[in-house]
């Protein structure tokens, strides 16, 4: 039930296929142990913190803790729900976007970075950001300003409305 979710988050962290299928594969093992311990409504917030610390220790293995995202995190399992195609120059401002987010989010430190990701890509409530990362509410609304802010003047012209 979770597998996809846990997948793109660690995609996002890692910044790299096979290291986030990695990831997932010892989170759920996790999960599958640690099952009967945990309440229902506390699961998906348990399991994106150890996401999370699964995917930084990944990184530190690595010896790359800043570098977090790749290519388009969900490349291979994308799908197209217009049937009309984009044109070659719409195609290549929105490979340009991508690439300038996956670097302005690599370069991102944290908690700003998670704190991002898992407002903006993973659609998390402020509370439930704040339970996942042990962070006060207003800490977490004022780390995803500054990192909204901070995207923005990485990502220049691309942040104009």
């Amino acid at each position: 039930m979770y597998q996809d979710r846990i997948y793109r988050l660690a995609r996002y962290t890692v910044g790299n296929r096979e290291e986030a299928e990695d990831v997932t594969q010892e989170v759920l093992v996790r999960l599958w142990r640690h099952l009967e311990r945990l309440e229902p409504a506390g699961v998906w917030p348990w399991l994106v913190r150890v996401t999370r610390n699964a995917s930084i220790d990944a990184l530190r293995r690595r010896g790359s803790y800043r570098a977090v995202v790749g290519e388009d995190p969900e490349g291979e399992t994308a799908q197209r729900t217009a049937s009309v195609e984009p044109g070659p120059a719409v195609q290549l401002e929105a490979s340009e976007l991508w690439r300038q987010l996956s670097e302005a989010l690599r370069d991102l430190a944290e908690p700003y970075r998670s704190i991002v990701i898992l407002r903006e890509i993973e659609q998390l409530k402020y509370e439930e950001i704040s339970a996942t990362l042990g962070l006060p509410l207003n800490t977490v609304k004022v780390y995803l300003h500054r990192g909204r802010r901070m995207l923005r003047a990485k990502l220049g012209e691309y942040a104009e409305p």
